[in-house]
């Protein structure tokens, strides 16, 4: 059987295919896949070692993630990075404050001094990357890890770590390991990672350009937003990573990308590298329905109540908007990805795709006599069923303490031994504290938030699925749930200083379990981790089931490239610019102007403000080097990239590997993207580096980062 599985990896990653502009591509395999001739064909220009090389610097070594989720690029020899506005939104809000409000106004600094640290943010590289299946099968065979183990992440981030010890790579005290599974765990890869965490805000446009259009343009095209924020790194005098000090100095990195203001026409060449975060490219029809019923609907329910209240909220004062702003973003980001995604689910016929892909697998595995392959998707099926509505639980959990601040960050009955002694519970106390009452919470929007989604909670579980608390809580208060919302946000040691401080004069372990938020949070915790305990047990059947799907999959391909699931690390996918029709009678072009912006102006929106320096630069055809042969301003393009969460801030790269844009969305109509990549309807947005630089230098006034980038024309 493990000769089996090797000749079908092999051949899978050896031979040819005309079209492979769908799919999230290892950089390590890009030979073995015959990747090369395909994006020739495109278009390509460079040589595949240009792009990936583990001998000499090449792309990969100027792309990184940004922050915890996002991609940045590197584009200067001192270290300047370019990623999306949204990607450092949450890091420029901590900065702001009523009288430096930078996401309001914007930031240019003129100079290193001028550069704002940031709390909290990193930039990582890629330095190596080594294939460990071998080592990993080896250990299965040998009894040294169970089948079962080499799916557990913890597990394989144990092996990672010893085999990341036994290693004398250069410099490795800068680095960390990470092992995971690829191809449903029919591949390892072990990726060595270098982590600057002395990270500077050097520019960002204000919310009006860099947000323009808000949640309402959000995944829709034709899209005007100016979605970029530029950073710098620093590390010590010796260029390593180090926490931040004044004597830190720019970055020097081996490779940065030059900048192509040649534009963008339809049909050329675009490549684009990041680290996209999660797909499901693999699914059964009725994984997908479990994804659209059991995941993404209760997210919507619970979300929706959430968004109305901080949009009412944040329209009372400009405080107030700063501190909710990056929340309302986190928010309705997947709210109205989940809608968008039923809906392109439907639109797209994904259900009905999936369904004879199963039949045509079944009827291939019955003519190889495979009875394994014939019935695991049937397996898999009777599992997902059992398990459907676990998972709608568990979205409603999650979503109950994500939604509520004070039921995420709150006390617990976790480890006993940091309560173990009345300094120890003082301190933990006064720490709780601090986290919850941050600078961005507001205690009383909190609560208008507890007060609509708790009952929302009760309303969509049945007693039996609650902690026998909550149900407690129903009886005694005769479902006036908002009344006992009142007491625990009034009466909790962690609702005010005052209750604080009056605790902290004796505290106690038994004063703490009597609290009402500790009893609410234990019994919402107590829930989530039975949960849980069923979620797992659900894996421990599915995993194996996966992997012979996928194994299945791969062999019928017969040696058909195919990419495995994202799973944030670095990828690179390659396409097309090329508009689309999103229905009958209607065709997009494939870039946007300025021209734009100014018809969408509403002075009424928020979402939809002209700054008044824009409208100048507008009227005057103020554009510099960067303007359109008929003298237009260029906004954003499309291209046929296959882009997911994760990709946001990613390079966009022409047939020279030159810098022509950031990707940082994807079209409503291709939501189900994720699911089912649709040639024709699927397409990533990018704000085009034209109108970045032309932000940078006409309306900043920030001449000098243009001045230590390459540019060509």
């Amino acid at each position: 059987m493990k000769k089996l599985l090797l000749t079908i990896i092999v051949a899978t990653l050896a031979i040819p295919q005309l079209r492979a502009d769908k799919g999230m591509w290892l950089l390590q395999l890009m030979r073995q896949q015959n990747l090369e001739d395909n994006m020739r064909k495109l278009g390509l220009q460079i040589s595949v070692d240009e792009i990936y090389s583990p001998e000499a610097p090449s792309i990969k070594d100027a792309i990184g993630i940004f922050g915890g989720g996002c991609t940045g690029e590197v584009v200067s020899p001192n270290g300047l990075v370019v990623t999306n506005h949204h990607c450092g939104f949450g890091f420029i809000q901590q900065l702001s404050t009523v009288e430096h409000n930078y996401l309001q106004n914007g930031f240019w600094s003129q100079s290193y001094e001028e550069e704002l640290p940031c709390e909290d943010i990193g930039f990582t590289f890629v330095v190596k990357i080594t294939d460990v299946t071998d080592e990993i099968n080896s250990r299965i065979a040998s009894g040294k890890i169970t089948e079962e183990q080499s799916f557990s992440r913890a597990e394989l981030a144990k092996i990672g770590k010893e085999l990341f010890d036994a290693d004398n790579v250069e410099g490795k005290k800068y680095m960390y390991p990470q092992l995971l599974p690829y191809f449903e765990a029919n591949k390892y890869y072990l990726v060595y990672y270098k982590k600057y965490t002395d990270v500077r805000l050097v520019g960002t446009p204000p919310f009006a350009i860099g947000k323009f259009g808000g949640e309402t343009d959000n995944w829709m095209w034709p899209r005007h937003t100016g979605d970029f924020s530029v950073f710098r790194i620093y590390g010590d005098k010796d260029g390593n990573p180090a926490a931040y000090s004044k004597d830190n100095v720019p970055l020097k990195t081996p490779k940065h990308l030059n900048i192509s203001i040649a534009g963008t026409e339809q049909g050329d060449f675009a490549m684009i590298m990041g680290f996209p975060g999660s797909t499901s490219r693999y699914l059964t029809a009725e994984e997908v329905e479990q994804r659209m019923y059991q995941k993404n609907e209760p997210r919507i329910a619970m979300r929706d109540v959430t968004l109305k209240i901080i949009r009412e909220e944040m329209e009372k004062s400009e405080d107030i908007n700063i501190k909710y702003a990056s929340k309302l973003a986190r928010i309705s980001n997947y709210w109205k990805n989940s809608i968008g995604m039923n809906k392109a689910i439907i639109d797209n016929k994904v259900l009905e795709t999936k369904l004879q892909e199963e039949a045509d697998f079944k009827a291939w595995a019955k003519s190889i006599g495979s009875s394994e392959y014939a019935n695991v998707v049937e397996q898999i099926n009777a599992c997902v069923r059992e398990m459907n509505r676990t998972q709608y639980l568990t979205t409603l959990t999650s979503e109950l303490i994500g939604n509520v601040e004070f039921f995420a960050r709150n006390l617990s009955d976790g480890n006993k031994k940091m309560f173990d002694t009345p300094e120890k519970i003082a301190e933990q106390m006064q720490s709780y504290y601090s986290w919850l009452h941050n600078r961005d919470y507001i205690h009383n929007i909190d609560r208008r938030i507890a007060k609509e989604v708790l009952p929302l909670y009760f309303e969509l579980t049945k007693p039996e699925e609650r902690d026998s608390y909550l149900n407690e809580v129903e009886k005694k208060y005769k479902g006036n749930l908002a009344k006992y919302i009142d007491e625990v946000y009034d009466n909790s040691i962690l609702a005010n200083e005052k209750n604080l401080k009056k605790f902290l004069k004796k505290p106690s372990l038994k004063k703490m379990e009597s609290d009402p938020a500790y009893k609410l949070r234990t019994a919402i915790l107590s829930v989530q981790r039975e949960l849980s305990k069923k979620n797992s047990e659900f894996a421990k059947r599915m995993n194996p089931l996966h992997k012979t799907y996928l194994k299945g999959l791969m062999e019928k391909a017969n040696g058909a490239p195919m990419a495995p699931d994202a799973n944030f690390t670095m990828r690179m996918t390659y396409g097309s610019v090329k508009p689309y029709q999103p229905k009958d009678g209607v065709t997009y072009n494939h870039y946007t102007t300025l021209k734009g912006v100014m018809e969408k102006e509403n002075p009424k929106s928020s979402e939809f403000i002209v700054p008044a320096r824009l409208k100048e630069l507008y009227d005057r055809k103020d554009y510099g080097d960067y303007a359109l042969p008929n003298g237009e301003m260029p906004v954003a393009f499309l291209t046929t990239n296959d882009i997911t969460g994760g990709n946001s801030g990613s390079g966009v790269l022409n047939s020279k590997g030159e810098l022509i844009g950031l990707a940082f969305d994807g079209n409503w109509e291709s939501l189900s993207g994720d699911i089912n990549f649709d040639n024709d309807k699927q397409r990533c947005i990018n704000v085009d580096i034209r109108y970045v630089l032309f932000v940078i230098e006409k309306f900043g006034g920030c001449k000098r980062l243009i001045d230590e980038m390459k540019i060509v024309k």
